[in-house]
């Protein structure tokens, strides 16, 4: 019913930006709180960043706050997460995905996600 697609990942420097984009299919996109998570190799998927359907409440995982930015435009179907001050610990894959039911900070409370998009920062 929905589909995610994420892309603007990419190789950047330490202290460089990345801006991930999340595109939406379907006709329930619009009521869904949005969520990015990020994983790495042999560890748990981490909660990143939410915002509210509406786009009226953001929420973040301490570790980005004041670098990461998380948006979303409903009538382009799309949830961005501007990354600033990418730092190597950032390396991970990221996913956007869309809320179900249940605390947006943990990956049971989302039905839908993306495939991912590799992010590398390197030192």
């Amino acid at each position: 019913q929905v589909q995610l697609v994420e892309s603007g990942g990419g190789l950047v420097q330490a202290g460089g930006s990345l801006r991930l984009s999340c595109a939406a299919s379907g006709r329930t996109f619009s009521g869904h709180h949005m969520g990015w998570f990020r994983q790495v190799p042999g560890k748990e998927r981490e909660f990143v960043a939410a915002i509210t359907w509406s786009g009226g409440v953001t929420y973040y995982v301490d570790s980005v706050k004041g670098r990461f930015t998380i948006s979303r435009d409903n009538a382009k179907n799309t949830v961005y997460l501007q990354m600033n001050s990418l730092q190597p610990e950032d390396t991970a894959i990221y996913y956007c995905a869309a809320r179900g039911s249940g605390s947006i900070y943990y990956t049971g409370a989302y039905n839908y996600w993306g495939q991912g998009t590799q992010v590398t920062v390197s030192s």
